[in-house]
């Protein structure tokens, strides 16, 4: 351990030299904001794709037919009222639902736009059930709801969607036709999804009369979840013999929900991964610069360091000296690091926000801070080891005479 008065000279000494200290530090801490920066909006990611697995969809697996486009909109492949009727007989298998997926013109005063537009059965939510969406204002749709729709979040503010407003009870104009509005549902904290429209698939089937309607998935909820697996292979074997489909050759795919979200987060490792990378390679470029620095700064103080041993100051004390000071410089900028990386993430989730990517949200603990300013430490300690046992083995005698 070094005594107050070592830690006070290691102190001053940082500061005599306090231009190429900076510039050190300044090294580090563009590493350190960088990694603080992609691993709070990684993990903000993370918190978000898990929260869209609910205890509803635990016991779903979504029945989706392969195609390029979104599902439903592609009709290369498509899933009819027959697919669901075999599903539905698949022992195992509680109930099942089918979803369709549209693009509609949404129309208000001389402003169009497009959107996606989903219709389910009332009777059996289990779309919203997966989904996890929850109603903010007004009701969910009835069985006989014919010409009346809910809406995504961003419908009832001003700005966002159009200049002015929708409110409850409201007409709205979907593909040409005036829709009563019933209810709002809660913020999802993305445009596409806050500004989608919702109506039963009765309704749907009215609307689109003059198009070949499929189903975007077909929802399963099974009665045992630890039986998934077994239901899925029966659900694939019951399609291909209903589809005469040789098994390896589906139209088609059978996963749980969890599964799906289990994809998107392997591919979000990767691209987190990725990213944490080419930040790391920034703090070994910094972890290179401090070291040349310690280097620096030993050559300059041989003389001192002689000074130092000739008086008493041992190997491991000249040893602790300059390595302390390496890992001053790694946690200076380590907590500078954290602070500016927490500002940034704060300003930028805020605009982010006002923008409509709220789910593009940071996430904060206190061993993202302590981890960050650890990592700091410990790659100025790393970087300062070397050319600090290069300083404690200095000879007194050749010191003494260095010029």
């Amino acid at each position: 351990m070094l005594s107050l008065e070592l830690i006070n000279y290691v102190l001053k000494n940082l500061w005599h030299r306090k231009s190429r200290s900076f510039l050190t530090i300044l090294s580090i801490f563009v590493g350190i904001t960088t990694i603080f920066i992609f691993i709070s909006f990684g993990w903000g990611l993370y918190d978000f794709t898990n929260s869209l697995t609910s205890s509803g969809s635990v016991d779903k697996l979504i029945i989706q037919a392969k195609g390029t486009g979104m599902p439903g909109l592609d009709t290369t492949f498509q899933l009819t009222d027959k697919d669901l009727k075999v599903v539905e007989k698949v022992n195992g298998v509680a109930d099942a639902s089918g979803a369709y997926f549209k693009v509609a013109e949404v129309q208000r005063d001389n402003k169009k736009i497009y959107t996606f537009l989903m219709a389910y059965d009332p009777q059996k939510p289990l779309f919203f059930e997966v989904s996890n969406l929850k109603i903010s204002k007004g009701r969910m749709l009835e069985k006989n709801d014919n010409e009346k729709v809910v809406l995504g979040y961003n419908y009832q503010i001003p700005g966002k969607i159009f200049d002015r407003a929708y409110s409850l009870n409201e007409n709205i104009e979907i593909k040409g036709q005036k829709l009563k509005i019933v209810g709002f549902l809660d913020a999802v904290g993305t445009p596409q999804d806050d500004s989608q429209v919702y109506i039963t698939n009765n309704f749907l089937e009215k609307l689109y009369s003059d198009e070949n309607n499929s189903y975007g998935w077909i929802i399963a909820k099974v009665d045992d979840v630890n039986s998934r697996a077994r239901i899925i292979e029966e659900i694939e074997k019951a399609l291909r013999k209903s589809r005469g489909l040789e098994k390896g050759k589906e139209d088609f795919y059978v996963q749980s929900f969890e599964d799906m979200i289990a994809t998107y987060s392997s591919i979000l490792n990767i691209v987190i991964g990725f990213i944490i990378l080419i930040a790391l390679i920034s703090v070994l470029v910094s972890a290179i610069n401090t070291a040349n620095t310690m280097v620096t700064s030993v050559l300059e103080r041989i003389k001192e360091i002689g000074i130092m041993k000739s008086i008493g100051a041992t190997n491991s004390e000249v040893f602790r000296i300059f390595l302390f000071e390496s890992s001053a410089l790694g946690f200076i900028a380590g907590c500078f690091g954290v602070i500016i990386g927490y500002l940034f993430t704060s300003i930028a989730a805020g605009i982010l926000k006002s923008v409509g990517y709220g789910f593009l949200a940071p996430h904060y603990s206190w061993s993202l801070f302590l981890g960050c300013i650890i990592f700091a430490t410990l790659t100025g300690a790393i970087s300062g080891a070397f050319p600090a046992y290069r300083a404690s083995e200095t000879n007194i005698v050749d010191a003494l005479r260095y010029e």
